[in-house]
């Protein structure tokens, strides 16, 4: 930690689609209330692809708005230690000047009809770390607001071990939505950074048989150290087939979709057994369409969304600092601050070179 903080520091700042740019800026000062932490590492995340293409081109609806806004600095997988912080600020959020903390992505409003129910996460102004708003992480020092949900982490971690804290607490809040029983058949799409925490905490459920859904044998590989009974690989294997197999014929119990590939929902649904549960965890690169008669007329589906991470930090948290999870294989590519246009193309690329890929700002 350094003695002294800066003036000025360098932060990623959005432009416009496609226009990121690495700028010196102000350090930002705290108020009332209000901490500075220096950030130790950002994830980048499907979402952050999506606002860097903007939503218009992401979407292919030119007058549909991106969601980053201009001027914002990105970023809201993050990490960091408290360097500064009245009195207030400390005590409100449970810390002190030292700590190593990690940021919910969220920074609810606190006066909407959800928050005032105690459901924080689906805030009606939704104001996000580096979305909207609240700058976010992608800079070497972050502002942490009076209203932001903070909690500790261990400084034994590797700082991009602890920012998966953010995509893996997202995966356990879609594993409760699921409802997994002991008997229960458990179906994951995808073993990216989301996928792997859908298998970690379906493990956790201990269901009767964990599967595993990957184009990649090597990603497949990660999610039977994750917790998988049983990997597929769609692209050499029939996976609706060999689900019905594994159940005698019924079908799947739960089906978690964690990869954002269009034709990963249709699959969901069909190997689903009458009666079972799709929740659905994903970034769509583009509109989905299904037989919904397969949800109501032919299997009475239970569907559902999961949103951010509610609750599931401690959770998050503990799994991290106890090594319940191959963290260290899931972080495959780290980048300082100036290559931050490199970390964003690898996650970009669809090729499969990677799994998590962070940036650390202060990487010397």
């Amino acid at each position: 930690m350094p003695k002294t903080i800066p003036d000025r520091m360098r932060a990623v700042v959005v432009h416009g689609p496609e226009d990121y740019r690495l700028e010196d800026v102000d350090v930002p000062r705290p108020g009332p209330g209000e901490l500075l932490m220096r950030v130790e590492a950002v994830g980048v995340c499907a979402s952050d692809l999506k606002c860097y293409h903007g939503a218009a081109k992401f979407w292919g609806d030119e007058n549909r708005p991106a969601w980053a806004q201009r001027g914002i600095i990105p970023g809201h997988e993050l990490v960091g230690v408290v360097v500064s912080g009245d009195e207030a600020g400390l005590d409100s959020h449970g810390v002190a000047q030292g700590d190593r903390v990690v940021c919910e992505q969220i920074v609810p409003c606190e006066q909407c009809r959800y928050c005032k129910r105690g459901e924080y996460w689906m805030c009606g102004p939704h104001d996000m770390f580096g979305f909207r708003n609240y700058h976010g992480a992608m800079a070497e020092y972050m502002l942490v607001p009076t209203k932001a949900r903070v909690h500790r982490v261990s400084h034994d971690l590797e700082p991009h071990h602890a920012a998966y804290a953010e995509p893996l607490s997202c995966a356990l809040h879609a594993v409760e939505r699921a409802d997994i029983s002991f008997g229960d058949v458990v179906v994951v799409a995808g073993c990216g950074p989301i996928g792997l925490g859908l298998i970690a905490g379906a493990r956790q459920k201990n269901p009767m048989t964990l599967v595993a859904l990957d184009l990649d044998d090597d990603k497949l590989e990660l999610g039977r150290r994750c917790g998988a009974d049983v990997t597929i690989n769609p692209k050499t294997e029939d996976a609706v087939a060999r689900v019905a197999e594994l159940t005698d014929g019924y079908g799947a119990d739960v089906y978690l979709e964690g990869t954002g590939a269009t034709a990963a929902v249709g699959q969901g649904l069909n190997l689903l057994r009458k009666l079972g549960t799709y929740v659905e965890y994903s970034v769509f690169g583009s509109e989905v369409t299904v037989d919904w008669s397969i949800i109501s007329d032919d299997k009475e589906l239970d569907v559902r969304g999961a949103h951010l991470g509610p609750h599931c930090w401690p959770a998050a948290i503990k799994m991290l600092e106890n090594g319940t999870i191959p963290v260290a294989d899931i972080c495959t590519h780290q980048f300082g601050l100036d290559e931050f246009q490199k970390a964003l193309d690898l996650v970009a690329d669809t090729s499969g070179a990677s799994v998590k890929v962070s940036i650390l700002p202060n990487r010397d």
